[in-house]
């Protein structure tokens, strides 16, 4: 069974640059950046789909203070994007939810 990079980071199994956290969330760069600043706010525990996240539901307003937080430091005042994808269809590469943020320039 493969396994799920983003577990791999958040247990320290693959060394990544860790630009933000809290309890329940971390966030990365995305490496394929689709704006100025492209960021993966990912959850530590694994969640396959965000259809599944259920009970996991509870963590969301960690990644919302979060990601007020990185607005805040990074002094986006005139606003950012917030995607959520689910599934391959979607676009989503790997299967463990993630929120991308992107800001920085006009999108």
């Amino acid at each position: 069974m493969k396994k799920c990079l983003f577990c791999e980071i958040a247990n320290k199994n693959i060394e990544t640059e860790i630009l933000y956290q809290n309890k329940n969330w971390f966030v990365i760069k995305d490496i394929k950046p689709k704006a100025k600043i492209h960021y993966l706010v990912i959850p530590k525990k694994h969640i396959d789909l965000s259809l599944n996240c259920n009970k996991d539901l509870i963590s969301l307003p960690d990644a919302f203070k979060l990601i007020k937080k990185i607005a805040k430091k990074e002094n986006l005042k005139n606003g950012y994007r917030l995607i959520i994808n689910n599934g391959k269809d979607s676009g989503q590469e790997i299967n463990h939810l993630h929120i991308h943020f992107l800001a920085g320039n006009k999108l």
